[in-house]
């Protein structure tokens, strides 16, 4: 009899079960019941070089020395013993193997992304170009002699202050069937907010430093010019927006002591000193935010950071690194909130997402209040000064985004996986209920 092909996902999910079984196996083999020793000893350091950390960020002068020598003392002690204790090789080897369980589950118990309707190439399309956004990537991947060679019209913004949502509604007015933007996320959003409104198709070429809503959508950052391929063999997706406060963002509207560095006027030019110098007084002194929040039924108080999000993010660490996004219809805001205080609570932020100092859930309406009658926000990495309180609300399929048919496409699971899913899906359970995303 011919035999039966085993399912992708479930081949995946066995792949999961067994790499997170030889993870545990391996130390056990290694030191027997000692191993729990030493997983214990692993945890102690990661929570040391977390206080470490905080006494870094937060405060100044001499426990600021002591906090960076914690940082590196802790790890490299760590390390040292496991060596000492011939533990290095298998534990390297357990956590590979724990890497490689979780990256399987997630693939296993990811959704299957959707067709999206292929749509017929735009007669008027119009793109809004900025050739200082990612170190030049207009200039250099000649973006507007391509895309006026697709005849497109291409309008470049100037050295000065523009307005960017003034110039899009000008070219819908003027007839444009396709708003496109080579640019910052920034930008992105303002002229997205325009092409949402009159119901017209918007076009993503990544040509900004990160544009983590182009990545999300599938397309290649390096080569920002494949994007115009969606000119002539393009489908169309719809996708959610966010507002804060009327104001529109396609990834994240951000809150509390990340928003405020960001509009230090020195942070543009030297990140990392200006977040140095300015974290101290975010976190523990007089200027400390203390940001309070209402989602749904869920409250939230003394908050130092809050990151929303244009629906949820995987794994987000906070609002410079916020990970990646399993899809963009879910109609859902992504809630991160951090509150850190002291350093106990900076030891217990080493158990990841359950630590009691972090609160993740999604939404569909988020307010934001403090103390003050405004807040700073960095709203798609732009700062702004927004009036309290911030409704933060998501406007689900608002828009249409057109894409090229050969997109890159990604595959993504929860952040967590969902091992009672996973162990089903090992066995040969099959799901009932369709699973779809973006």
């Amino acid at each position: 009899m011919p035999r039966t092909a085993v399912p992708h996902d479930t081949a995946w999910a066995r792949l999961a079960l067994l790499a997170l079984a030889a993870g545990v196996l391996v130390p056990l083999l290694a030191a027997g019941l000692r191993s729990v020793l030493w997983a214990l000893l692993g945890i102690a350091g990661l929570a040391l070089a977390a206080v470490g950390l905080w006494w870094t960020l937060a405060h100044s002068g001499a426990v600021r020395v002591a906090g960076a020598v914690l940082c590196v003392a802790a790890p490299l002690t760590v390390l040292a013993l496991y060596a000492a204790g011939g533990m290095l090789g298998p534990a390297a080897l357990s956590l590979a193997l724990w890497a490689l369980a979780v990256g399987a589950a997630r693939t296993a118990v990811a959704p299957g992304l959707t067709e999206p309707v292929p749509a017929p190439p735009p007669s008027r399309p119009w793109a809004l170009m900025n050739p200082r956004s990612g170190g030049g990537k207009v200039d250099r991947f000649r973006l507007a002699d391509q895309a006026r060679t697709s005849g497109v019209r291409v309008v470049l913004l100037g050295a000065g202050h523009q307005d960017v949502a003034g110039l899009a509604e000008d070219a819908v007015r003027d007839g444009a069937d396709l708003l496109a933007v080579a640019g910052g996320d920034g930008t992105q959003a303002l002229v997205a907010e325009v092409a949402a409104r009159h119901d017209v198709p918007f076009m993503v070429i990544p040509a900004g430093t990160r544009n983590h809503f182009a990545l999300d959508l599938g397309l290649d950052r390096n080569d920002p010019a494949k994007a115009l391929d969606a000119l002539t063999d393009g489908v169309e997706l719809r996708v959610d927006l966010g507002f804060a406060a009327g104001r529109v963002f396609v990834n994240n509207a951000s809150f509390g002591t990340y928003a405020a560095v960001v509009g230090e006027p020195a942070y543009r030019d030297d990140k990392t000193r200006t977040t140095l110098r300015t974290l101290p007084g975010l976190l523990s002194g007089p200027s400390a935010h203390r940001l309070r929040m209402r989602a749904g039924g869920t409250r939230a108080d003394g908050l130092q950071a809050l990151l929303v999000s244009n629906n949820p993010y995987l794994r987000a660490v906070d609002a410079v690194r916020p990970g990646r996004r399993e899809r963009l219809d879910s109609g859902r805001l992504g809630v991160l909130a951090v509150r850190v205080e002291g350093a106990v609570r900076a030891a217990d932020m080493a158990r990841g997402p359950h630590a009691s100092g972090l609160l993740r859930l999604t939404a569909e309406e988020v307010v934001v209040e403090a103390d003050t009658a405004t807040v700073p926000a960095g709203v798609d990495g732009e700062h702004v000064v927004l009036p309290v309180p911030v409704m933060c609300r998501t406007a689900p399929g608002a828009l249409r985004v057109r894409i090229p048919r050969g997109r890159v496409g990604t595959r993504w699971g929860s952040g967590a996986p969902e091992w009672l899913r996973v162990t089903r899906l090992a066995l040969g359970r099959r799901e009932t209920t369709p699973r779809h995303g973006p």
